[in-house]
């Protein structure tokens, strides 16, 4: 069952790379949400309420309140596609391909002490972060860096579950708040952009120079 939900996970970090539509976008976005809910629920063996109320706060606030957010942002700037990215489609498929495949080679070599340190939950782990770093670089809609921005933080995710045991239930709650904060910000910085310039491309944030 983790197997399946890390390898779906990779399939989306995909997915985000190659497709423009913003909607697909943000569905990507929510549906790792859910999966990393699912995740945090069944990569342990023996249940634990901690456990399951991360799990529950992951489902509710990554995979259902930030896309609805989202969704709603995209409806009131009117936008449906990503038109003129700085790196094309293609080629980011390509480069989160040659990273998904280094991170599966360098999670082989690392000498992971925790039993449920699987070198599969490392790799996609880093593979998700590589992806998030790609579209914050290359895309030019913010509301597209924001997706990059939680694809990012989702990885990071996906790293911290190894250490669920042994890390205390605030700092958990914490990291979701970062989230939920940073989305905030984001959407104060969107509406600023679309104020200013009548427009969300952060190419225009170039003209600030002057």
């Amino acid at each position: 069952m983790v197997k399946l939900l890390l390898i779906l996970m990779v399939f989306l970090n995909f997915y985000a790379l190659g497709t423009s539509r913003m909607r697909a976008f943000i569905q990507v976005c929510g549906m790792q949400g859910l999966l990393l809910g699912m995740l945090t629920f069944s990569i342990h063996d023996h249940f634990v309420w901690r456990h399951a109320a991360v799990a529950l706060l992951t489902l509710v606030i990554k995979g259902i309140i930030i896309p609805a957010m989202l969704f709603r942002a995209i409806r009131e700037v009117r936008i449906r596609r990503e038109v003129e990215p700085i790196l094309g489609f293609v080629p980011s498929l390509l480069l989160g391909g040659i990273g998904t495949a280094l991170s599966m080679i360098y999670a082989e070599r690392l000498p992971l002490v925790n039993p449920l340190s699987d070198t599969l939950v490392v790799a996609t782990s880093f593979s998700t972060i590589l992806t998030g770093f790609i579209l914050i670089v290359t895309r030019q809609k913010a509301i597209s860096q924001v997706v990059g921005y939680l694809i990012l933080e989702n990885g990071i995710f996906v790293f911290g579950l190894l250490l669920m045991q042994s890390t205390p239930f605030l700092v958990e709650l914490g990291v979701l708040l970062d989230v939920f904060v940073g989305v905030f910000i984001m959407g104060i910085i969107i509406n600023y952009i679309q104020r200013t310039f009548s427009s969300i491309d952060t190419t225009h944030l170039e003209t600030l120079k002057e």
